[in-house]
Order: structure tokens, then sequence, then C-alpha cells
């Protein structure tokens, strides 16, 4: 196989392959690290790279799970794997090495999915564009050399949009997933509190807010991999429901049932939205229609998101102190002027000063905003709204500088209809359904109720069956 068609099929196309007899593991392997070289270097998208190691267990690999033995990348979010070290885009946390393997990374591994290295992110994963000065400049989007990536996820949108895998893991605490995936022209889905397990060495991620998922060329992919990482993991402190059948199947219906999709059209705050991103709402509410699914005008939540924002941050800064101190603890030494980004550390420095009772507070709004979401979603199926409010931003733009909650604002006002899902603890996904004339990608969301992956999933392969995700030609710096 040349890397060439390699890059042009999505996970499951290449699993069928496999099992066809007509590629094994190992050739795929090497149009992955083909790809990885040519495209992935001048990207900084990648790091951590093993070739040697992917080599080999690629060319041992016993077939297995939905995707057989297919090239993978795990996010450098800290997830723990003995193949690789850690660095989370911090100097401060540069090679970790692991012990052991998360529950997830066993479940990638049981699904098919051969890990070569790892995919690069904001620093502790805090900002939505990975622009982390360990990778020696900011990770390069493929549809749009001057625009972000995104973040955290950054390098696995990347990677995916290059083609150097099809499917790639992410994570996604405020965004991480959706964005990179709105930058980068592809496809992402935030699974429900407690769906994907985040074991064993610990129970959440900032206060429940994170979760662990994909990101992907084709709904299919994403499907398949739920199928095959979720499910309750014994002592963890959360549940989904129960899957109501197989992720997989429900994106092969041709029909996902006649639907209610409530738009939001407006922005908390009267933040400003794009009109190039009205657009493509306005389109996908059209499209919708014409599927044959009932389309409302829906009401925003009810909440105050300043005072969410204020609640995220004091989370994000609680435990920017309980990952900073218990790494210097490690290293047995003090915290010098280089190991942070400036947002981060002056983060470090505000969590220091945040009471118990703020961090509870804090705790209790998202749970609030839970409560509105669900009041706001009464009577309808899925909610559709701009993923971003603006297009994706410029590099530099969302880079760590200047002060933690300066910095928050930004990004509460480009990621606004975002984070707060997080804390509701519902699904959500970007779809890749537009873009601007000189090529820039351009996305919806859909947020559904909890537990109910398989309503977002079956109307995004509708909306990807009936108008396909523009295409995009992959273009590298200088070039």
């Amino acid at each position: 196989m040349q890397a060439a068609q390699y890059a042009d099929l999505d996970g499951l196309a290449l699993a069928e392959m496999l099992a066809n007899k007509e590629v094994n593991s190992a050739q795929l392997m090497e149009c992955a690290l083909q790809l990885a070289e040519e495209r992935g270097a001048p990207l900084r998208a990648l790091v951590h790279l093993r070739p040697e190691q992917a080599r080999q267990e690629a060319a041992h690999w016993q077939a297995r799970g939905p995707f057989g033995g297919i090239p993978f990348l795990l996010k450098d979010s800290g997830l723990a794997s003995r193949r690789f070290p850690s660095n989370l885009g911090s100097r401060l946390f540069a090679d970790i090495e692991y012990a052991y393997d998360a529950t997830l990374a066993e479940r990638f591994d049981a699904a098919g999915l051969i890990p070569f290295g790892r995919s690069t992110v904001s620093e502790l994963c805090m900002g939505p564009s990975t622009e982390s000065s360990v990778h020696g400049g900011p990770t390069i989007n493929p549809r749009a050399n001057d625009r972000s990536t995104g973040g955290s996820s950054g390098g696995a949108a990347a990677a995916v949009a290059a083609g150097i895998v099809p499917v790639a893991h992410g994570s996604d605490g405020g965004g991480s997933i959706r964005i990179p995936a709105a930058c980068n022209g592809v496809f992402g889905l935030k699974p429900s509190r407690g769906r994907v397990p985040m074991g064993p060495a610990r129970g959440e991620g900032w206060g429940g807010m994170a979760c662990d998922g994909v990101i992907t060329r084709s709904v299919r992919d994403t499907a398949a991999a739920l199928d095959a990482i979720s499910g309750y993991a014994s002592g963890a402190p959360y549940a989904a429901p129960p899957r109501p059948g197989s992720y997989l199947d429900a994106v092969r219906e041709q029909g996902a049932g006649r639907l209610r999709i409530a738009v939001w059209r407006d922005a908390f705050n009267g933040i400003p939205i794009a009109d190039s991103c009205r657009q493509a709402l306005e389109d996908t509410a059209r499209l919708c229609r014409e599927l044959g699914h009932e389309v409302v005008d829906g009401p925003l939540p009810d909440f105050d998101y300043g005072a969410f924002v204020r609640a995220h941050g004091t989370v994000l800064a609680t435990n920017i102190v309980l990952a900073v101190d218990a790494r210097l603890a490690v290293l047995g030494r003090a915290l010098r002027d280089d190991d942070l980004e400036p947002v981060i550390r002056d983060g470090l420095d505000i969590g220091r000063g945040i009471a118990a009772t703020q961090y509870v507070d804090a705790i209790q709004r998202f749970h609030a905003i839970g409560r509105a979401l669900s009041q706001a979603m009464q009577g309808v199926d899925l909610v559709l709204s701009p993923t971003l409010t603006q297009l994706p931003a410029r590099l530099g733009e969302l880079a760590l500088t200047g002060g933690f909650w300066a910095f928050r604002e930004k990004v509460s006002r480009y990621a606004t209809f975002l984070a707060f899902v997080n804390a509701s603890g519902r699904p959500a996904a970007s779809l890749p359904v537009a873009a601007t004339p000189d090529g820039v990608p351009l996305a919806c969301q859909l947020i559904g109720h909890f537990g109910r992956e398989d309503q977002i999933l079956r109307l995004a392969a509708q909306i990807e069956r009936a108008a396909p995700w523009p295409a995009h030609a992959v273009t590298l710096p200088g070039r």
C-alpha cells in the first residue's frame, strides 16, 4: 500500500483491508511512519515517536477488535502507557515514565489500535490552541497554516486531518476534542461523563468536566471506537447510562427517526458570532429540515455565564497547583522561571490563593448547569449550535501568554458553547460541515441528552452522508 492511498481511507476501511488480507499491519505502520516524517514533523504534531518499537509490534500483531491493527496516536495528556513517556506539553513535566497502562490504553489495544507515538498538546492541556514552547513552535494546522490547530488535542486533530492516522486519542475538559476538530475540519465527539474510563490511577478530571474519546475523519470510526472503549470500570465514581445498543449499528441505519432539534443562534452575554459561523449553522439547520427533522428555535440554558467562567477557571487553577506541586516533589526542587508558560505560571499563583469554599462553590455551579441544560432541552432531542463563535484563531491569538484571568476571558468568548456542556456531563460533537471560500474549516456542534451519544452519532452520520465533509488539501508550512 502507498502512503497516499492509506491517507485517504478511514479506520474501518483499513480494518476491512486487513480482514481481507489485502494488506497487513506492518505495511500500514510503514505508511503512518512515512507520513509522520513527511507531514507530522513540519506540522509539529507528534512527540515521543517510537518507530522501531511500533514496527516490531505491528509485525507481530494478532488481529483483534473492530480496527484489526491500524496505526494510532495517544494524546500527550498523561494517559498512562508503558509504551511512551509523556510531557503534557510542558518543560516541567518532561519525560514522565509509566509502569502501568491506563484502563483506556488497554481498551485501545483491545480495539486493534497500535500507537506509535503521542500527539502534541497545550501545556497541561489548558489552552484552546496548541502552541507550547516545549514543541519548538506552535503545532501547525494542515488546513490553514496561519491558524490554530485548536487545543488541547491540537496534535491529534492535525494528525487526523493530515492523514497520518485515521483515528487518534483525544480528551476534552472544556472543548479540547471539539475545538481542534472544528479547527482542522474533522469529527470529534465528547462522550457523556462516565462513558469512558479514567482509571485506575484517578476517577475524574477537573471536577468531573474532563473525559476521553477520539478524533476521526468519519462518524463511523468514532462510533466503532466508542463501542470498543466505553463501559463502566469497577470503582469509578461516575457511570453513564447503559448504551442503548451498538453505536456502529446506529450510524449504519439510514434513518435517525424524526428528531426535534433546537437551534441556538445567539451566545451568552451578547458575545458576537462571526457571520461565517452563523451561515454554517443556518445551512446545517436547513439540511436537518430537509432530512425530515423538526427544527425549532431553542432557549439558551438559564445560568450566569460569567460566574461559570470564573468557576471553570477556579477548578483549573487549583488543578495547576496540585499537578505542579506533585511534580516538584518528585523532582525534589523548587520551581524555575522557565518551567511554565506565563498563563499557567499565573494560574499557579492564583490557585494557591483559592479557598476550599470557592472550589466547592465551583463544583456546585457545574451541577446547577447540568440542571439548567436539562431544563433548556426539555421537549427536544438535540441542540444545534456553532462550535466556535469565530473562525479558527490566528496563531498567537490564544497562546499561553499574559495573565490567567484575561486568558480565560478570551477563551470564554471563543469557545462559548463548549465548556458548560462539560460541566453538565452531557455528550456533544463537532461536525466539520463547511469551509470558507479560502478553505478555512467551519463547524457546528450537536449537544445530546445524558447518555444519548447514539442520537448524536445517528444524526451526524445522516448529515455526513447527505452533505459529505468539505474536501481539504493538506498544506505543509514552507511548501
